[in-house]
């Protein structure tokens, strides 16, 4: 960490006093929180010292943060208040804060609730008497306007009246709006809008329409028209057109990317180019081969007769080259672990596994087994198995982890320090042998989280676990000694999800702080903070080339960042409700979500385009994941429901009848794509995977 200091020795005898009265606050507030390195740090580039703050009470303290936070003039009103009439001057302060926040959701000191309703009105009867043709763009503007009104009445203080407002013109609006008004009706005081998340999204970001160039031009020549001059000042604060030649959109086209908080997504959020394919894979055939043998000659004279030596065949699963990929980012791009043996031995391992893998279709449906949680008086509220699909772990809202073995083979601790110390470190079972076999247990638990667990996931090379909680600490386990191995502090909310990247060291975690965060286990620093999301992040998932990470949030959209930059490359709208689950396809060409909405939808990263989405669950969809050949989309929810979908028929089709201009994309009929929906008897779903061979695995909960 490094930390630049300016003007320390600049300007006047006072201005210098002043600089290091602050700079001596601030040592003390770093000093509070035991920052023993940043303090070190601070103290040698600013050339103070810590006897120097003797000095320095905590009233100094708190005004200098106060007139860092903008509160300055405040403190020092309150300075000179007298002692009784103290607890009475905040709240004086704060409403007169919030009044000055306030007056800009007004505009104006005469403002006319009766006027704005009227603008509303001619709006509203415009779009009705528009030709068909425009209608629907036209009703897109409808939702944002109303809302600003409604700011406007709640911040003049009438409440009744934004109530009655809302009231009267919600039937006008799409249904997946309805849930974002009843919302604000709760709002009772004009001071909540300064702390509400929608207020804040329209606030920060405009609400962006995309809308034909014939559309713009008749709501332009509207508003002129009529002279709606309060509507053109909505428009041109809260709005953003993206417009585009060519004809307006129909109802269904509109309504597939609408629904964020924020409208929909502009064209230049997704002109960034995606390296989405897979990186070249480690040469396994050098592992495999044995070394050659010291050098002989074979033309000895004294042995004419010896048999030449056969040179070692080589395996043709192995011997097969993985073409190039264009559109892979270079192996380089972001530093990756370099693979020891053990590693390159577990990745061979699972080569030859999947060289079994049952080819998956319509007339070959995968088997399915459906491991079921009994008598789980704590509640689960997480499950995972591990990539090889030896182990089970769950996540308890008594802060607990459970680890179970579905295999016979049991789980085994590491032998003591001096057993440890007799074994040969060359050999190549080393990793067996240092296994205690009299400590094999069918099941083990973890014990550390002081809140629930909400998710739980294994490194590739299953021997460490991951485990977020309410508690927003992230906490990492060793599958070898059974115990904490470091806990990630840095979210200040609770912590929804994490995962391991799948090439393992990075890990990512998203939080109800509304930010995503990229670890690396030997670090117990954030490596890049994703910021962008509007409302919690519920749900994050790793590319499979480990370069980019997707998020899912409860303000309706998804992302997809980018970890060197630590930028977001893509952003799309279309859900109707928060997102609860991610999956990328084996390609890492496309990406599934699924949402409190009861939606999946696949979205094409290479443009950002929604390729098409797929209804059939009549709950939320908490769980999504592809088969390891890619062909299969298994998903399945709180419905008791899983299905599974021929998701190589839909690329085929994508591809063949691809759409240059993504808003004319038409919506597909569902039941084209759905292969067989498998019902449970009345345990919902908590998570889905595919075994090397392609045989499902499903985990759910019996609720009683």
């Amino acid at each position: 960490m490094s930390m630049e200091m300016s003007n320390i020795n600049g300007g006047n005898g006072t201005q210098t006093s002043h600089d290091k009265r602050e700079l001596l606050c601030l040592l003390k507030l770093i000093k509070k929180y035991q920052l023993k390195s940043t303090e070190e740090l601070l103290c040698q580039e600013a050339n103070v010292s810590s006897a120097d703050l003797s000095e320095i009470s905590e009233t100094d303290v708190q005004q200098v943060l106060g007139a860092a936070l903008g509160l300055g003039d405040a403190s020092r009103e309150r300075k000179h208040v007298p002692a009784a009439q103290q607890d009475h001057k905040p709240s004086v302060v704060t409403e007169a804060n919030a009044a000055e926040a306030l007056a800009k959701f007004i505009g104006d000191d005469s403002f006319d609730a009766q006027h704005y309703e009227q603008a509303y009105m001619e709006l509203r009867t415009f779009v009705e008497d528009s030709l068909d043709i425009y209608k629907h763009e036209l009703s897109m503007v409808l939702y944002p306007i109303l809302v600003q009104i409604y700011f406007k009445m709640l911040a003049s203080g009438l409440k009744e009246k934004g109530k009655g407002f809302i009231e009267k013109y919600k039937s006008d609006l799409d249904g997946y709006y309805i849930e974002g008004l009843f919302n604000l009706l709760l709002l009772s005081k004009p001071e909540e809008l300064l702390e509400n998340d929608l207020v804040a999204a329209m606030e920060q970001d405009k609400f962006v329409i995309r809308m034909s160039r014939d559309s713009h031009s008749l709501f332009k020549r509207h508003i002129q028209d009529r002279r709606q001059e309060v509507v053109a000042d909505i428009v041109s604060k809260y709005l953003h057109f993206d417009t585009y030649e060519g004809m307006a959109r129909n109802k269904l086209q509109c309504v597939a990317t609408a629904g964020s908080h924020i409208g929909e997504a502009k064209r230049q959020d997704n002109k960034m180019r995606v390296y989405y394919g897979l990186l070249k894979e480690v040469d396994f055939q050098t592992l495999t081969t044995p070394a050659p043998a010291p050098e002989e000659e074979d033309d000895d004279p004294d042995a004419p007769d010896r048999p030449k030596k056969k040179k070692p065949k080589k395996d043709p699963l192995l011997s097969k080259k993985s073409k190039s990929d264009p559109n892979a980012p270079s192996i380089d791009r972001i530093p990756l672990p370099e693979l020891k043996d053990s590693d390159k031995l577990l990745k061979l391992k699972a080569l030859r596994e999947a060289s079994k893998r049952l080819a998956l279709s319509k007339d070959q449906l995968p088997s399915a087994v459906f491991y079921t949680v009994l008598n789980s008086h704590q509640g689960v509220t997480c499950a995972e198995i591990s990539d090889d699909s030896t182990m089970l772990a769950c996540g308890f809202g008594d802060s607990s982890v459970r680890i179970w073995s579905l295999t016979p083979a049991k789980l085994r601790a590491l032998k003591d320090a001096e057993a440890l110390r007799e074994l040969d470190k060359e050999s190549s079972d080393i990793n067996v042998r240092m296994l205690d076999d009299r400590s094999g247990e069918v099941t083990r638990s973890f014990l550390g989280h002081t809140g629930p667990v909400y998710r739980c996931a294994f490194a590739p090379e299953m021997n460490l676990l991951l485990s977020c909680s309410e508690d927003s600490t992230i906490r990492l386990w060793s599958l070898l000694t059974w115990s904490c191995v470091v806990t990630y502090r840095g979210h200040v909310y609770p912590v929804w999800d994490v995962r391991f990247a799948p090439h393992g060291y990075y890990f990512v975690s998203c939080s109800y702080d509304k930010t995503a965060r990229l670890w690396s286990t030997d670090s117990n620093q954030a490596l890049r903070v994703f910021v962008g999301h509007l409302s919690d992040v519920d749900c994050v998932q790793f590319h499979p080339n480990s370069n980019y990470v997707a998020t899912g949030s409860s303000d309706r959209t998804v992302r997809l960042w980018d970890n060197m930059t630590g930028q977001s490359v893509r952003l799309m709208t279309g859900h109707k409700g928060s997102v609860s689950s991610l999956a990328f396809s084996a390609c890492g060409r496309y990406l599934a979500s699924g949402s409190v909405d009861h939606n999946i939808i696949i979205w094409d990263l290479s443009s950002g385009a929604l390729v098409t989405t797929l209804l059939r669950h009549t709950s939320t969809v908490s769980t999504i994941t592809f088969s390891r050949d890619g062909t299969v989309l298994a998903a399945a929810g709180l419905d008791n429901n899983m299905t599974l979908w021929d998701f190589h028929k839909v690329t085929e089709d994508y591809i063949s009848n691809h759409i240059t201009v993504s808003h004319h994309q038409d919506e597909n009929d569902e039941d084209v794509y759905l292969m067989r929906t498998f019902p449970s008897k009345n345990s919902p779903f908590i998570t889905l995977h595919f075994t090397r061979r392609n045989l499902l695995m499903c985990v759910g909960l019996f609720k009683s």
